[in-house]
């Protein structure tokens, strides 16, 4: 193994860099995700149901309708899509892990759920006057980078009809407070990164100028191959979501606190919800 140059992928990392390898689109990886996603007591991959629960009642009671068409971006295993088809609502939901979607299909057909599930990138998406609602919730607005985000928040704009609305959650500046940023390391014969022995190296930083934090995996195998795992998040205050959403011509932001129940991160009051209208 190369110290010296396990050393500089650790601490020389900029703003926004990539890593080698993407956890949501690999077949082992992505499977242990699928698992925390639907294992409804934790809060990893997505909350507890009875915040799930709540979000949902909460986004009901906000839209003020009982119809339209919802489109649930990063959907994963479909936690909130099934809870609007439930309801009555036309809804597709959008993925990039196939895992996640064929267990979200698959689910709908026990259920006897009209859902059309996606396995695409949210970046690419290309509809057009559409939806009566877009959500986008645990944070994921927060993993976007500066220049995706621009894309991103163009293409939900597109895909709205007059009038509708977008709801997303972010981490705002409380989030920070509960934050250690700092370098762990494990051994394992086989576990969450891959089922053969690794070494990972793990290292959470803050970068305060960017309001950017970032988890990076290193995962080193017994022929000392890596790859490494790079998860960005950004918190905001409410001025700086209002400033990005108007504009891109969105109206009537408003921020929601409060809405969790827990108190780890991305489920505690270093939450906040956002609603925009087009």
């Amino acid at each position: 193994m190369d110290i010296k140059k396990m050393i500089n992928l650790i601490n020389d990392v900029k703003p926004y860099e990539k890593g080698t390898a993407v956890m949501w689109t690999d077949e082992y990886i992505s499977k242990q995700v699928l698992e925390m996603h639907i294992n409804p007591d934790i809060n990893i991959a997505s909350r507890k149901k009875k915040n799930i629960d709540k979000t949902v009642n909460w986004i009901l009671k906000e839209i003020g309708k009982n119809d339209g068409e919802i489109l649930d971006l990063g959907c994963g295993p479909g936690l909130y899509t099934e809870k609007f088809a439930k309801k009555g609502y036309k809804v597709t939901g959008v993925d990039f892990s196939q895992n996640s979607i064929e267990y979200a299909k698959n689910r709908a057909k026990e259920n006897n759920l009209d859902v059309n599930y996606i396995c695409k990138d949210y970046l690419n998406l290309d509809f057009k006057d559409k939806f009566d609602l877009i959500i986008m919730i645990y944070c994921d607005f927060g993993v976007l980078s500066i220049e995706e985000r621009e894309v991103f928040l163009k293409n939900v704009y597109n895909a709205l009809k007059k009038g509708g609305i977008f709801i997303f959650d972010a981490l705002n500046k409380n989030a920070i407070y509960n934050l250690t940023f700092q370098k762990n390391w494990e051994f394992s014969k086989g576990g969450f990164w891959q089922d053969r022995p690794y070494i990972c190296l793990s290292q959470s930083s803050h970068f305060p100028e960017n309001k950017a934090i970032l988890d990076q995996n290193i995962i080193v195998d017994e022929e000392n191959n890596y790859k490494i795992y790079h998860f960005w998040n950004h918190y905001f205050d409410g001025d700086d979501i209002n400033n990005i959403l108007e504009r891109k011509g969105f109206k009537k932001v408003e921020n929601h606190q409060n809405l969790l129940e827990d108190d780890e991160l991305y489920n505690d009051t270093g939450v906040t919800f956002y609603k925009a209208t087009k």
